[in-house]
This record gives C-alpha cells, sequence and structure tokens, in this order.
C-alpha cells in the first residue's frame, strides 16, 4: 500500500471513529493540510507581463463582444414583449 493511501485509510478512519479520536487528530491533520498547501504553493508561478496583456485583451474583448449580444437580445425581447401588450391591449 502506498503512502498516500495509507493517508487516506488513516483520515477514512479517524473520520469514523468518536468525536474525541477526531478532535485529537485535529493538530496533525492541520499540520499535514499547511504542508501540503506549502507544496502546492511552491508549484505556482507569476504569469509574465505579456500574458497578462494577452489575457486582459481576450477579457475586455470577450465582454464587449456579450455586452453587444445582450443589448440585441434585449431590444428583441422589449420589442416582443411591448407587441404583444399592444395586440392584447386592443
Amino acid at each position: 500500500m502506498g503512502v498516500e493511501t495509507k493517508k487516506m485509510a488513516n483520515s477514512v478512519a479517524s473520520a469514523r471513529g468518536s468525536f474525541g479520536d477526531q478532535i485529537k487528530s485535529w493538530p496533525e491533520r492541520v499540520k499535514g493540510f499547511y504542508n501540503d498547501v506549502r507544496t502546492e504553493t511552491r508549484k505556482v508561478t507569476a504569469p509574465s507581463w505579456k500574458e497578462v496583456q494577452a489575457t486582459t485583451a481576450v477579457v475586455v474583448v470577450t465582454v464587449f463582444i456579450f455586452g453587444v449580444f445582450f443589448f440585441i437580445v434585449d431590444n428583441i425581447l422589449q420589442k416582443g414583449v411591448s407587441y404583444l401588450y399592444g395586440s392584447f391591449g386592443h
């Protein structure tokens, strides 16, 4: 059985244990979580300035396109609802 499998088996076993056992294992679980976070944080890299500019441009263009799309859909729906109110109002 691998180390990760043993850890998982231990955490499952402790989860099924009594409330007192769960409280006693809390500091160990917090320490393990903190170590996992530190390990994953070391793998993170910041994007370059060029990547930030490219993704920002994509976001701005996408927001503009969605804005135009929803403006058109809103106007079509508004005219349709106004037409229905007008036809049933007479």
